[in-house]
C-alpha cells in the first residue's frame, strides 16, 4: 500500500509509526486508519519487529487531536457517519478472540508490544489511538480532552471500557462525561501515562524504552506476557489466569531461550535470545 498520512520505518526490533497530516496537526481521516491498520499488519507479520511506537509528525505539532473538522462537517452534511475506509481493510490482531475483533480493540490480539508517544495535543479518536496501546508517554505541556460531549456525540471506540481500567471509574466518569481539557501533569497524576518527557524528546525517549525491552525481554516472554494481560481484560475468573500462567510455564520452561536466560544469570551477563 501506498502511504500518505502515516510514515512508516523500523530499525532492528522496533517499529515506529507517526501519523502524518502535518497541514492538519496530524487530524484522523479514514485514509489514516486504513494506512495505519496496513502498517500494524505488517509489524506483526515480521517476527524480527517486538514493538512498535505511535507518534504524531513532529511537523504537525500535535499527536493527533481527533477527526479532521472537514471530515465531521461531511458527515453532518450527510446526516450519518462515513468512516471512509474501505471493506478490505487489514486485521491485524484479528482471530484470536472475538472480543478483540474490532477497531482498536485489535491491539489487545496483536503480538507486537505498542508504545504511543504523546508528543502533543491529543484529542477524540487520537486519545483513543493512544490508550488502546499497551505503554503511553507523553511531552510537559500536552493537552488531552476526550472532546465527543461537546460534539454531540458518544465516547469513541471503546473509552467507556478502557478507561476506567486504565485510570479508575473516579477519573473515568470526570474526564469522559464532563469532556473537559486537561494537560499532561495531570494525565501522569491521574496514571494515564507513564512518563512525561520534555518538548522534544518524547518520541526518543519511546524509542529507547522501545529498544530497551526487545533487547532485555524474551520475544517469547514478550508476547506471552502481553496475550495474558488481554485474556485477563476479559477474564472474571482468577484462577483461570493462574492455571493459564502454570501452563505457559510448564511449556517455556522447556525452550532454549529458558536455558539460555538461565546460563546468563548464573555468568552475569545478557542472554543471547534465539527465537
Amino acid at each position: 500500500m501506498e502511504l500518505h498520512t502515516i510514515k512508516f520505518s523500523s530499525h532492528d526490533q522496533v517499529a515506529t509509526i507517526l501519523l502524518s497530516r502535518p497541514e492538519r496537526h496530524n487530524a484522523w481521516t479514514g485514509r489514516m486508519h486504513t494506512e495505519l491498520r496496513h502498517c500494524l499488519q505488517v509489524i506483526e507479520s515480521d517476527p524480527d519487529l517486538r514493538v512498535v511506537v505511535i507518534a504524531g509528525d513532529p511537523a504537525g505539532n500535535a499527536f493527533c487531536p481527533g477527526a479532521d473538522a472537514k471530515a465531521l462537517e461531511g458527515h453532518a452534511d450527510r446526516g450519518r457517519y462515513d468512516p471512509g475506509t474501505p471493506t478490505d481493510l487489514a486485521r491485524p490482531g484479528y482471530g484470536v478472540r472475538t472480543e478483540f475483533d474490532a477497531d482498536f480493540t485489535y491491539f489487545l490480539g496483536m503480538e507486537t508490544m505498542s508504545v504511543a508517544a504523546i508528543n502533543g495535543a491529543v484529542a477524540g479518536v487520537g486519545l483513543a489511538l493512544a490508550c488502546w496501546c499497551d505503554i503511553r508517554f507523553a511531552t510537559e505541556g500536552a493537552r488531552f480532552t476526550t472532546a465527543h460531549g461537546k460534539l454531540n456525540l458518544p465516547a469513541e471506540y471503546g473509552l467507556s471500557w478502557l478507561l476506567p481500567r486504565i485510570v479508575g471509574l473516579g477519573y473515568a466518569n470526570d474526564i469522559l462525561l464532563s469532556s473537559r481539557t486537561f494537560d499532561a501533569t495531570e494525565a501522569l497524576r491521574m496514571g494515564l501515562v507513564n512518563g512525561l518527557q520534555p518538548r522534544g524528546s518524547v518520541i526518543d525517549h519511546a524509542i529507547d524504552y522501545a529498544n530497551t525491552v526487545a533487547t532485555e525481554v524474551s520475544p517469547h516472554a514478550l508476547s506471552a506476557t502481553k496475550r495474558q494481560i488481554a485474556l485477563d481484560t476479559i477474564n472474571l475468573d482468577p484462577s483461570e489466569s493462574v492455571r493459564d500462567a502454570g501452563r505457559r510455564l510448564e511449556q517455556m520452561m522447556t525452550e532454549d531461550d529458558f536455558r539460555e536466560a538461565a546460563r546468563a544469570l548464573g555468568s552475569k551477563r545478557p542472554p543471547r535470545w534465539r527465537q
